[in-house]
């Protein structure tokens, strides 16, 4: 069923050591992953040997990097910039080091007030908006001169945390180094409607976060279990010819599993009534997600 469709995931959430991440994904007969953190800090942080034997290790176990998982753009938009773009060119240099071209990122952190204000933008919003597309603007102009494509996560508290203003952010700036994330569960947590998040963001749409959750408490479940309509949209996303990433990012790390958990009167195992381990986890997401694969 898996090799039939390209699935990654978040293996730092099984694990932070590396041998870990890669037994488990075999395990799992999974071959690709989004690297994040690894033997105790975040991809883009490790030095070039380190970098290498990361490589090596995923060699030789058979796995690839779908993208690099980074936190580029996951910091304020009052914060200094000038070492946050340092960062983002050591991150470009590591994808080509790792063989990837993809590299998720997002559109800074903004204060709440503004984020949550929804009628004709102030003097202060339309400041914050110009800082961000000024920041954004010379993220992909870096990634077109060093042929990346960078993924943009929604993600709630960033600029880009409702559908509307990702799309504002994709027609500035979406092209051959600039597509989009669609995390159904991010989307639930900031109080977007999915299906209209997939209708307006469709045609940008080059990797997607695998986890629902609940709206009313944000709670994060297995894929199709919560208010993400995650079902409905991969369904539509197939018949319409996606044939990119499904990476799991489970963030299952508090969930105490129902007995014999259930979507539409279907169940999809035994899980035990307790909190479950990062493989757990992992496993039961993955489960979650070949069940909608088997039910398009």
């Amino acid at each position: 069923m898996n090799k039939k469709y390209k699935i990654s995931g978040f293996a730092d959430e099984i694990a932070q050591d590396l041998n870990t991440q890669t037994e488990s994904l075999t395990k799992l007969d999974i071959h690709y992953v989004e690297m994040r953190g690894v033997d105790g800090n975040n991809l883009i942080f490790h030095s070039d040997e380190k970098v290498k034997e990361i490589k090596n290790k995923l060699d030789a176990s058979g796995i690839s990097l779908s993208a690099i998982g980074s936190p580029l753009g996951k910091i304020g938009i009052e914060e200094p910039f000038e070492k946050h773009f340092e960062d983002f060119k050591r991150a470009v240099e590591i994808a080509h080091k790792m063989d990837t071209g993809n590299i998720r990122m997002f559109s800074f952190y903004v204060p709440e007030s503004s984020a949550k204000e929804s009628e004709l933008p102030s003097l202060k919003n339309a400041f914050i908006k110009e800082q961000v597309f000024e920041r954004i603007g010379r993220f992909v102009e870096y990634a077109s001169e060093n042929d990346i494509l960078l993924l943009h996560e929604n993600e709630k508290g960033i600029y880009g945390e409702k559908a509307n203003e990702c799309l504002e952010l994709m027609k500035a700036f979406g092209g051959d180094h600039f597509k989009a994330i669609f995390d159904f569960a991010n989307f639930v947590q900031a109080g977007q409607d999915t299906l209209e998040a997939y209708s307006l963001l469709k045609d940008y749409i080059f990797y997607v976060h695998v986890k629902d959750a609940y709206a009313d408490n944000g709670n994060v479940v297995p894929a199709g279990f919560g208010d993400g309509n995650v079902s409905t949209i991969i369904h539509n996303m197939l018949k319409n010819g996606y044939d990119g990433f499904f990476s799991l990012e489970p963030h299952l790390f508090n969930f105490t599993g129902f007995a014999g958990l259930e979507r539409n009167n279907k169940k999809i195992g035994k899980i035990p009534g307790k909190a479950l381990t990062g493989f757990e986890a992992f496993s039961l997401a993955h489960k979650a997600l070949l069940k909608i694969f088997s039910e398009a």
